[in-house]
């Protein structure tokens, strides 16, 4: 059975006056794989995917997902019909609790389910708060004020708050930055598990993390599709050593 295209986009560019941060890219995500997207720095990657969650507009191109067009639609938007971006700077709500955090986002997913107009069962908003935060460990801090987290338990806080929408598509913008070894070798346990549910678009610095989770990755460079392939095809491409794992 082929494998079902999630979301794709088509000539999708967006320019900065004459910056170009990203140039008619032609990008899809098959449902139920974990994609990396890499590259060396001012190579467009959050760009791309802030042009995925809609949180930026498009210059040109376009961008489907499920078979639907979602390129004029807005980030609100694309959240209900299943998309979640966690960005690389931590988006909690510093003075609330772990919990509130998550609960407020697994509010918006039940709603989405049940419609803005019902009323939300107390215990399924618990109990699927509670389930994202048990699933990256931190069910043991939720009562503490999300502010005075470590800046890495901020990010699986946010990771955490992706979950509780739960999502078709989720978005990890460098989710290893601040966390410990001990810390990322969990997050890797995590994204494995996650990908039985959900598709996980993973823009990240951290190779040996790239290479022992990715399905494929994306390369991308001056705003443009440099290659695409398997962990061991990326690897062993010396234009991509060159551009970016060689430190050219």
């Amino acid at each position: 059975m082929a494998a079902v295209t999630i979301l794709e986009t088509k000539g999708l560019s967006r320019h900065f006056g004459g910056l170009k941060a990203v140039q008619n890219v032609d990008f899809e995500i098959r449902q139920g794989e974990i994609r990396a997207l890499i590259g060396p720095n001012g190579a467009g990657k959050t760009t791309f995917v802030s042009l995925l969650s809609g949180r930026i507009p498009v210059s040109s191109g376009t961008i489907s997902f499920m078979g639907s067009d979602i390129t004029a639609k807005p980030a609100f938007r694309r959240v209900r019909e299943g998309i979640a971006y966690t960005f690389q700077i931590t988006s909690i709500y510093p003075n609330l609790s772990v919990y509130e955090n998550a609960a407020l986002a697994a509010q918006s997913a039940l709603q989405r389910h049940r419609g803005f107009l019902s009323r939300i069962d107390r215990k399924a908003l618990d109990a699927d708060a509670l389930a994202a935060l048990e699933r990256v460990g931190l069910i043991e801090r939720r009562e503490v004020i999300a502010g005075n987290l470590s800046y890495g338990h901020q990010r699986l806080l946010e990771v955490a708050m992706g979950l509780a929408l739960k999502p078709k598509l989720l978005i990890l913008d460098e989710p290893t930055q601040g966390l410990s070894d001990g810390e990322i070798e969990n997050f890797c346990g995590l994204v494995k598990e996650i990908a039985k549910t959900a598709t996980v678009l993973l823009i990240e610095h951290n190779m040996p993390v790239v290479m022992q989770l990715a399905d494929r990755i994306t390369v991308l460079n001056h705003g443009e599709i440099l290659t695409s392939g398997t962990p061991e095809e990326i690897r062993a491409d010396r234009t991509v050593q060159e551009a970016y794992l060689g430190g050219g």
